[in-house]
């Protein structure tokens, strides 16, 4: 013990152990996130099974053995990445859901927080989809099935609100959320070989602006679903 001043004592065997033990949970976090970044990319190019656990590892700069110590093996991680991103969407369409903003604006919004986790925040993450969905759907667990279906329920009461408020001809939910979502999976998925596609041309063409797709989308979509004035009129 160091005296620090009469009658005062300070102990100075305490701060290394707290140091070293917040050094290995910053470890331990940059290691967890490494794999995911990592899982997320190469499952994103050749699809869950076509990524041994060694290539993964070797990506993320870690040993191996790190995959089962943080996620308990492939599999796992596989689904913390789908679950994560799909937990992520739906805590944000299912809160636009809940707005009483005109139906037409709230489904912007919806479209622009799609397009918003696919551009910047899990840009592999529709890839991902694309191969899953592909395959049926074989490496999702049934909660994790339940998170789009919150995804299409989220669309259907904003559409049903539209509908009712005479803001939206009457149209199927259902066709309306596929073809929100399949339209924008699709166009993301699918950058790298638009890309190669359209510089084929000649003149060569510049690939479409993520930002520019989800407008027309949004246009699209709102647009197109728009009761038309005499209906409206009838409505109100």
């Amino acid at each position: 013990m160091t005296a620090t001043a009469p009658g005062r004592t300070r102990s100075t065997t305490s701060a290394a152990p707290v140091t070293t033990a917040r050094a290995r949970r910053r470890d331990a976090a940059a290691t967890r996130d490494a794999l995911l970044a990592a899982g997320a990319e190469l499952f994103a190019e050749r699809g869950y099974d076509g990524v041994p656990v060694t290539a993964i590892a070797q990506k993320a700069g870690v040993n191996k053995a790190m995959i089962n110590y943080h996620f308990g093996g492939k599999r796992k991680l596989y689904l913390a990445i789908v679950s994560a991103t799909f937990t992520e969407i739906v805590a944000g369409v299912e809160k636009l859901a809940e707005s009483r903003r005109p139906a037409p604006e709230v489904l912007r919004e919806l479209i622009a927080v799609v397009g918003e986790t696919a551009t910047r925040r899990h840009p592999h993450f529709c890839s991902m989809m694309l191969r899953e969905v592909v395959a049926g759907g074989t490496h999702l667990d049934p909660e994790l099935i339940d998170k789009p279906a919150r995804i299409l329920g989220a669309v259907q009461r904003i559409v049903a609100r539209g509908v009712g408020d005479g803001d939206f001809r009457p149209v199927d939910p259902l066709l309306t959320h596929l073809s929100l979502v399949g339209s924008l999976v699709f166009f993301f998925a699918t950058a790298r070989f638009r890309e190669r596609v359209l510089a084929m041309r000649r003149p060569a063409i510049k690939p479409p602006d993520a930002a520019a797709y989800v407008k027309h989308i949004q246009d699209l979509l709102t647009y197109g679903l728009a009761a038309d004035s005499t209906h409206a009129r009838r409505r109100r």
